[in-house]
């Protein structure tokens, strides 16, 4: 420990900042990064070496040894001031449509079309035919139009939003503002980030009705509760729970009548976004968009960047003077999406017209055989060492849709089961996602029966190679 006139003495030693920036790292760091950020971790470092000066805890040898490597601590800290925040993921938890990995990812085809469209001026907002101001929405309409398989007499419209929060809240607060929407208190939900259905109803100016019991709710429920003041009759997919055992709820069928008789709009709020028969990815018990729209359900929102496989975004699709009237709501401009995520869904829409529904990777990775997930994994297996500190096997397993979606649908998958001679299980997965290798991975799998599980089901096949590099540096 030194004392305080140790401490003076070694404050005299202490380069200024003006030399640690003629230091030639440094100053080669400042012609790449620019001279604000390199002088502020400067700063910073000769700040930090006063500090621990000043509390004793450096000593004559200890100074100089912190002094010889200020360069390299300016380096560190600039390193740590661009290293981005948001980083790839490799997504090994076997949850295709994972909330906090960022749900669905993009095809190549909708990377491409963002990287085209950033770059450059688009018309957005322009009707290149006639010069004139155009509408972003027109991008999409056709698309949609097609993929809804509706009759044209309907003329079925379609907006978006910046998410499916927002898109329900612009319909509650177009059509239902000031009045009563009835809905079942079954479906009163919570999801993600305490996004709950009654907080969004008020928020919206429109006044919840609940009807029924949480298990059970029947069609005549609803009607009873129609009166003067109702505006709309609403039903909420379930997202991440399910109801089972002494149950009963209305049809939409029957929701779409009452509504007609009473001429009471009926908004669904699905959720999903399914543009596909969901019986071919193994998912049943859950209704797409192009089926709420056929049944007559007059507003019906949903998410891009669920089973539609596409960028996040909130999606209101229904009959023309509803829709109409949702765009006319001045919330929708403060709602409204960018051009790139117009270029997204336009190339994603673009493959399921074009029925190439495998360029879509969620769509892509809940469509692959168990069979072919086991060989990946048993492959991965044999390229541990066998005398090494992890035990790996490939066992049968489950993968689940997640992000809201057909909370009881599973998939059948292997996984890679592993546990490793020095670490828990716990501190196994920690090392797999803080980064085991040099340029760091991030391999995010989960723990089950003191097991760490990867699912290669959600991995990319180019990345098994960063999988295995990973395993090899905890194995040795």
């Amino acid at each position: 420990m030194s004392t305080k006139s140790d401490s003076k003495s070694l404050f005299r030693n202490l380069p200024s900042v003006d030399e640690v920036l003629r230091l030639p790292l440094v100053a080669e760091l400042a012609a790449i990064e620019g001279n604000p950020p390199v002088l502020e971790a400067a700063r910073m470092v000769l700040a930090q070496i006063r500090s621990e000066v000043a509390a004793g805890r450096l000593d004559e040898a200890g100074t100089k040894l912190a002094i010889s490597g200020i360069a390299e601590a300016v380096k560190r800290g600039l390193q740590q001031t661009f290293a981005p925040s948001l980083r790839t993921v490799i997504n090994a938890t076997g949850v295709v449509l994972h909330t906090n990995l960022g749900r669905a990812p993009l095809s190549q085809a909708a990377i491409a079309r963002i990287a085209e469209t950033a770059g450059t001026y688009s018309n957005l907002e322009f009707d290149i035919e006639n010069g004139t101001r155009g509408k972003r929405d027109i991008h999409v309409q056709k698309l949609f139009f097609r993929l809804l398989n509706v009759e044209a007499e309907r003329a079925v419209q379609t907006v978006v939003v910046n998410n499916c929060a927002a898109a329900v809240m612009l319909a509650l607060n177009t059509l239902a503002e000031g009045g009563e929407v009835i809905v079942s208190r079954g479906e009163l939900v919570e999801i993600g980030g305490s996004f709950r259905v009654p907080d969004v109803m008020a928020k919206s100016n429109a006044v919840l009705r609940e009807v029924g019991t949480t298990n059970r709710t029947r069609i005549g429920d609803y009607e009873r509760a129609i009166n003067e003041k109702t505006r709309l009759l609403l039903r909420v997919h379930r997202s991440n729970f399910a109801i089972v055992g002494f149950t009963e709820q209305p049809s939409v069928e029957e929701l779409v009548a009452l509504g007609k008789k009473h001429k009471v709009a009926v908004m669904e709020d699905l959720g999903n976004g399914a543009l596909i028969d969901l019986r071919s990815i193994g998912i049943t018990n859950e209704t797409g968009v192009a089926e709420s729209i056929r049944a007559g359900v007059d507003v019906v929102t949903y998410s891009g960047d669920k089973l539609l496989g596409g960028p996040q975004a909130g999606i209101l699709s229904g009959g023309r003077e509803y829709i109409q009237k949702i765009r006319q709501n001045p919330m929708f401009r403060a709602l409204r999406v960018d051009k790139l995520t117009y270029a997204a869904l336009e190339a994603v829409l673009s493959d399921y017209v074009r029925g190439n529904h495998d360029a879509i990777p969620a769509l892509r990775m809940m469509r692959i055989p168990a069979t072919e997930v086991r060989k990946r994994a048993e492959a991965v297996c044999e390229q541990l060492p066998a005398k090494g500190k992890i035990k790996a096997e490939a066992v049968a397993a489950e993968s689940v849709i997640g992000g809201g979606t057909a909370p009881t649908a599973t998939l059948p998958t292997f996984v890679i089961a592993m546990t490793h001679a020095e670490l828990s299980a716990d501190e196994f997965a920690k090392e797999l996602r803080t980064g085991a290798v040099h340029p760091p991975v991030v391999i995010v799998g989960r723990v089950e029966d003191g097991r760490v599980l990867l699912d290669l089901r959600t991995v990319f096949p180019e990345q098994d190679a960063a999988v295995v590099q990973a395993l090899l540096a905890l194995a040795r």
